[in-house]
């Protein structure tokens, strides 16, 4: 219904005006500054988009990247812990320059005597230590690892030129690769593998030794691999030095490995022959596992197992695998290994789920771990896409969490009585389900390790949480809800970096890579996004970057262009900074609503030269602390006795009209602050005297032109006695003692597990 303007709406309008009006002099009078608003764009964080990669995140009609194909021979032997092995390696040149040289990387380097590594870490001298330790770290020599090379030739078998500079191997080319050209070289070299538990080296590969003399073998970074080449880097020839992971190259893989004969081995690809390294009751077995959905199938026995554990055979046997379009390629053998697995239906494929493990593993391994690798594929793939590769391996290998394409290594096993506690049993499902998740990211969404360690762990870590969730609604997760990270962020500013900062250079590896992007992106699924829309713009980016090399701007823009969220705010706040999240309520008055005009309010009409007998028919709104409202008018008007405004209802409503109406009693101004100077959407929960709670959410954009105050007015039929800010801990307020109202005394939970 359409109304007049009436006096008392310019009246207001002109205070409004004369407001806005100080504010533009108060301006005036500051330094002038950039902009600061917290709103603003990315533009300047972010890399211009280009032919290669577009401003809406998905690859562009310029979009390359290499490839390269392997063909490598591998023996194994057993008594001296060593490895041997050549490799032909396919390079194709797809970016539109050419190359003069070639990267490769040699993990293993590493470990050499003479490696860079162990020199950049800091030194005290203990105030005392075990006489093990000291030999070892004042009297012996260091483990003897690294690659030694006997050669790098060409297709025609002439030798190559080239530079080892630590971890890494440039080979130059006796002419400029061009592009939609080949290259082939082969690499012929054999390393001593470390024992992982004792020597260290690279830490991710090695061998387990058990007291019989038997040893479990977890082979990983043992060939020499291509470094990425790309539109953003040119070579990601970024040296390894132990902790940021890697950059690689998709391709199809040859392998063939031979080890002692009383071995069982799997790894990356397809097996190629299973009829000559499988018994015919195994291989019976194997087709039975292919066709089982609802639990796994044991392969190789304990018994099998068991016996084979005493053989020490002398004999030899070669296991060929062969995988397409991975970037990687690990395996893992034993004689000690019993064997599981089952398939698992997705969409129109049935990968397998299979887990490698020793005796010492059971019973835990044999109840849980295969069918934690399938509710693993299933889970990522509703959240991702259809996974694609054949298998999934899930091996048995204390102290271990670490992946590669269709493999990985986890620890966990029962301790020396068979027990088997809570801890062990889900730190051993966690490891699981995150390592065989790494499938997904980054060995399909093949992100740039070297450089940003939090593309492949953090977007890992918040899907492993919803996995976790999924498998058992009470699982302990320790990454992933807003509350877990708070530790970290309230800690000293000077050991936090922003996610945004390669690996090697953070002191919180854990919380940097792994706990706080899973919890922004829980964040913004849970509080920020809605799932409908989060769910819809992550499996967009997935799909997009699928077998292929995205970086943080194409994640960040895909999650924008496929759910029409502003979140420049949030990765600036989030993964660019260590700003921190604290939201308050600074200040709740409550007004009553009346006929009479204040004092307040008249000489407001004074200043301004006008009459209140002018404004008509009007409705004040009246501090609760103003001293001329008494104690027996705030009771009437908290029955609705104003007169004036029934008039107007009862005039200008019909009955129909009346009947759907509020009839708010409290009128309640809160002035929310913002200590932190992370924005986060205010969620505030009112409590009645009735006992009733009623949840108001206001978005984020409520900070846009003021990011440090902001204020709401609740209008209500019941008496509010409490207002809770973030009632269920969903936005990783470091503070939660200012987010009350009437204030009350709250324990600071994480200050006391700080203290602890």
């Amino acid at each position: 219904m359409k109304k007049s303007i009436s006096i008392a709406f310019l009246f207001f309008a002109s205070l409004t005006s004369f407001a806005q009006e100080v504010k533009k002099e108060e301006v005036k009078k500051d330094q002038g500054h950039t902009d600061i608003n917290k709103f603003s764009q990315m533009y300047a964080e972010m890399a211009t988009p280009n032919m290669f990669r577009t401003a809406s995140g998905a690859p562009g009609p310029a979009y390359y990247q290499q490839r390269a194909d392997y063909k490598i021979n591998l023996e194994l032997d057993d008594k001296l812990s060593r490895m041997y092995g050549s490799e032909t390696v396919t390079y194709y040149n797809n970016a539109p320059e050419s190359l003069d040289y070639l990267w490769v990387q040699l993990d293993q380097n590493i470990a050499k005597r003479d490696s860079q590594t162990p020199l950049i870490d800091n030194q005290t001298m203990p105030s005392a230590t075990s006489p093990e330790n000291f030999a070892k770290t004042y009297m012996g020599k260091s483990f003897d690892g690294g690659y030694n090379l006997e050669y790098v030739k060409d297709e025609k078998g002439n030798a190559m030129k080239y530079t080892i500079n630590n971890t890494m191997m440039r080979i130059d080319l006796p002419k400029a690769l061009k592009k939609g050209e080949k290259v082939v070289f082969s690499i012929k070299w054999w390393y001593n593998i470390n024992d992982y538990m004792k020597d260290g080296g690279n830490g991710r590969s090695g061998y387990e030794l058990f007291p019989d003399g038997n040893k479990l073998y977890v082979i990983a970074q043992f060939y020499p691999r291509m470094c990425v080449y790309n539109d953003v880097e040119g070579w990601q020839n970024m040296q390894f030095w132990g902790r940021s992971e890697f950059a690689l190259t998709f391709g199809n893989y040859d392998v063939k490995i031979t080890v002692p004969a009383d071995h069982i081995l799997d790894g990356t690809g397809v097996l190629q022959n299973r009829s000559e390294v499988y018994t015919a009751e195994q291989v019976k077995r194997w087709q039975l596992a292919e066709n089982s959905f609802d639990k796994p199938v044991v392969i190789v026995t304990q018994a099998e197992a068991t016996a084979a554990e005493k053989g020490f055979s002398t004999a030899k046997k070669t296991w060929h695998l062969k995988a397409e379009n991975v970037r990687d390629f690990a395996f893992s053998t034993s004689r000690k290994f019993i064997l599981d697995a089952m398939a698992v239906q997705i969409g129109n494929s049935k990968p397998m789920a299979i887990s490698l493990y020793p005796k010492e593993s059971n019973p835990l391994w044999e109840n849980l771990s295969t069918r934690a690798v399938a509710h693993t594929l299933k889970t990522y793939s509703k959240y991702t896409f259809d996974y694609p590769y054949p298998k999934a391996i899930s091996v048995s290998a204390e102290d271990q969490g670490m992946e590669y394409p269709m493999i990985c290594w986890n620890y966990g096993r029962p301790d020396e009585n068979g027990k088997i506690s809570d801890r062990v049993k889900y730190g051993m499902l966690g490891v699981i389900i995150h390592e065989v998740g790494h499938n997904f990211f980054p060995m399909i969404v093949n992100s740039d390790e070297r450089q940003w360690t939090w593309m492949d762990e953090g977007l890992n870590t918040f899907l492993e949480y919803l996995t976790e969730q999924e498998f058992d609604k009470n699982f302990p997760a320790d990454r992933g809800p807003a509350k877990s990270i708070v530790p970290y962020m309230k800690g000293n500013q000077q050991f936090l970096e922003p996610i945004m900062s390669q690996g090697d250079v953070v002191y919180n590896f854990g919380a940097n890579a792994y706990g706080k992007p899973a919890t922004g992106l829980n964040i913004l699924r849970e509080t920020i996004m809605g799932h409908e829309l989060f769910d819809h713009a992550f499996k967009t980016y997935a799909n997009r970057w699928m077998f292929k090399h995205p970086t943080p701007e194409d994640f960040f823009r895909t999650m924008e262009d496929a759910s029409a969220v502003d979140l420049d705010w949030f990765w600036k706040g989030w993964f660019y900074s260590t700003d921190v999240v604290d939201l308050g309520i600074k200040n709740v008055k409550q007004f009553y609503v009346t006929e009479d005009a204040t004092k307040e309010v008249k000489d407001s009409f004074n200043r301004r030269g006008r009459r209140i007998a002018d404004a008509g028919p009007m409705l004040y709104l009246v501090n609760s602390e103003n001293a001329e409202l008494k104690p027996e008018l705030k009771t009437a008007l908290e029955n609705n006795k104003v007169q004036a405004l029934n008039d107007y209802i009862n005039k200008n409503y019909t009955a129909e009209e009346k009947a759907t109406l509020k009839n708010p009693k409290y009128f309640y101004e809160v002035e929310f602050d913002k200590p932190g100077s992370l924005m986060m959407p205010i969620i505030a929960e009112l409590n009645f005297e009735d006992g009733t709670k009623e949840v108001h959410k206001f978005p984020v954009q409520i900070w846009r032109r003021n990011n440090t105050t902001a204020k709401r007015v609740f209008a209500t039929e019941k008496k509010v006695v409490k207002i809770q800010l973030d009632p269920k801990l969903e936005t990783a307020d470091i503070d939660v003692t200012n987010n009350t109202w009437p204030k009350e005394e709250v324990v600071d939970k994480f200050s006391e597990i700080e203290k602890k």
